[in-house]
């Protein structure tokens, strides 16, 4: 899906994808020569929520989502000052320990780069239309997100 984005010079990289994540695509993504500081987020598919064990779950995602991603780390990145910004989402099947998402920032100063990581993936996950649908390991089954 998409990737470089024309237009921006600050979000590089804006994508779902149906495929594993990488760390390393992200960070080289927001690589910039006037970055003090790049934060990067990471989350994970874990073995339980709610006190419920999980085995396994599936991301699916609207149409609309992927241009919202890009419109999200725009936004986000342009009121945080950052210098470059990325965000991949995982969609289809995935197991424990799998990738789901990766956003980085880059900014000037460490505290910059932070603050708009974490608003960035706050705000992703608050605004872009991407439904988790769990299952646990006694069969039972939730949706998280959906509309």
């Amino acid at each position: 899906m998409g990737d470089d984005l024309p237009g921006s010079a600050v979000v590089r990289l804006a994508a779902i994808r149906d495929v594993p994540l990488s760390v390393d695509e992200v960070m080289s993504a927001v690589a910039h020569p006037e970055a003090g500081g790049t934060a990067i987020f990471v989350g994970t598919v874990r073995d339980h929520d709610g006190g419920r064990d999980v085995t396994g779950l599936g991301y699916t995602a609207h149409a609309s989502a992927e241009a919202q991603l890009a419109a999200v780390t725009e936004r986000v990145a342009q009121a945080h000052g950052a210098l470059a910004a990325a965000a991949t989402h995982r969609v289809g099947e995935l197991a424990v320990g799998d990738l789901a998402v990766v956003v980085a920032v880059a900014a000037a100063h460490r505290a910059e780069a932070l603050t708009a990581c974490r608003a960035l993936i706050d705000e992703l996950k608050s605004t872009v239309p991407i439904w988790k649908h769990q299952v646990f390991r006694d069969g039972s089954d939730e949706w998280v997100g959906s509309p």
